[in-house]
């Protein structure tokens, strides 16, 4: 098989996506002068991205046509390791990345087994022995499904209680309305703490410098209140290192490289004074955060993603200061309802005030006569990003290219950003920056 040398010359991507949520990554490769081809693997989801890039439903075929292969979400490792052992570059996951994050079990335990401090936790596959688990240990906790059910993000559940009785309360409803279908979940033992991911890229040998360091806005209102959508946006920046990437990320080199894993992970974590908890791997790309990490970087994405799949070592030339990304959502986000979508969101139209789409990008749209429409089936429209010197000038940035947008509507959480000023205060006080 042959190759091109560089990173920084035109080449062939094949984008295997899950949902459709690597859209803008196809969409900035094509714009780059790279030849691009994606596929969705979701039915409900194979109109996203229509007139932004060139489409397949058999990405098999693109194989051999392919020198970069990227795959963007979990559930494609076997299939990842058995092309780069047939000497394809794959960006993405593998056999063993894939159960970090499905598994949280097998990932909790990798974590203690590479000396990574873990909070206490346990597995449950049913309901019952959950309960009798918390009436015979009382306490703070949060029930964390695993498999594909931890994709309804509305099913995490983090308890007040001390005695653990709302917890008790919630596993009960659960068992009245998914029984058996719920699967696999787990009880952790809650802390208070800042929440805080590291993330980086590895390269098949290591993490390339610099980390990714984020903080996550998962509840649907301002304020973190409502339910838990997965993410509503997220603050960054980057760092060549930090105290929490080596006693977390840094400490996994070794078994990734013996994997050949060449992609991107990160492990979110509660910090406080006593330490640094991990709570959870995700060993792919994170949204919102793949794209907001963009536009914190100076580099093009053909040039980051081959690198990476060619397993070159390199340092990502990035940005000073902080980035921020907000979601903008339609109804019945963070909801599945398909006749209230077509109702109320199918075919909006985005509108610009004036034609300016830096730090714009696509998520769930298609694109009719150069117009953006809404499009897939889970409301996200457009995720919105702000760089600058400061957290405040990052947030600026960002909510005026907010305002220059109309979609019918629409919403978003106006406080992306703010928790930095707190955190940071407590981060410093912890020695954790």
């Amino acid at each position: 098989m042959k190759t091109k040398k560089t990173g920084n010359k035109s080449n062939k991507f094949l984008v295997v996506s899950k949902w459709g949520d690597s859209l803008d990554i196809a969409y900035q490769l094509t714009k780059e002068g790279n030849e691009v081809r994606m596929y969705i693997q979701d039915k409900a989801s194979r109109e996203v991205g229509y007139g932004f890039v060139r489409k397949t439903n058999h990405w098999e075929k693109y194989i051999d046509w392919a020198d970069v292969i990227v795959f963007d979400y979990t559930g494609y490792g076997e299939v990842a390791d058995r092309l780069r052992a047939d000497g394809k570059l794959v960006f993405g996951g593998s056999a063993y990345t894939d159960l970090l994050e499905l598994d949280r079990n097998f990932g909790q335990n990798e974590l203690k087994k590479h000396q990574i401090k873990i909070l206490p936790s346990k597995e449950f596959t049913n309901f019952s022995d959950a309960i009798a688990f918390i009436e015979a240990h009382p306490d703070t906790y949060v029930i964390k499904p695993s498999g594909e059910t931890q994709e309804y993000k509305q099913l995490l559940f983090v308890g007040n209680d001390d005695q653990g009785l709302d917890v008790i309360r919630m596993l009960k409803v659960y068992e009245k309305t998914w029984g058996s279908e719920f699967g696999t979940f787990q009880l952790q033992r809650k802390v208070k703490g800042v929440e805080i991911a590291v993330a980086g890229f590895f390269n098949g040998k290591k993490f390339v410098a610099p980390y990714n360091i984020s903080f996550e806005h998962k509840k649907l209102f301002p304020n973190e209140l409502g339910v838990s959508t997965g993410e509503m946006g997220t603050s960054m920046y980057w760092s060549k290192d930090s105290i929490i990437c080596q006693k977390t990320l840094r400490k996994l080199e070794a078994t990734l490289a013996a994997h050949n894993y060449r992609g991107h992970l990160d492990i979110n974590s509660i910090v406080n004074g006593n330490g640094i908890y991990p709570l959870e791997f995700t060993s792919r790309f994170g949204y919102p955060q793949v794209y907001i990490q963009k536009d914190g970087m100076l580099e093009t994405w053909g040039s980051v993603l081959y690198r990476i799949a060619a397993g070159i070592d390199f340092e990502i030339s990035v940005k000073k200061g902080f980035q921020v990304g907000a979601y903008m959502v339609v109804p019945p986000f963070p909801f599945e309802d398909k006749k209230s979508f077509n109702l109320f969101s199918k075919d909006s139209i985005v509108v610009f005030k004036k034609e300016q789409k830096e730090g714009i990008h696509p998520i769930q749209v298609k694109k009719i006569n150069g117009q953006w429409l809404v499009t897939g089936n889970n409301g996200i429209v457009l995720l919105v990003t702000g760089t600058g010197i400061t957290m405040k000038e990052a947030q600026k940035t960002m909510y005026n290219k907010i305002l220059n947008i109309i979609i019918n509507n629409s919403y978003y959480r106006n406080d992306i950003g703010d928790r930095w000023y707190e955190d940071s205060d407590k981060l410093l006080s912890w020695g954790m920056l």
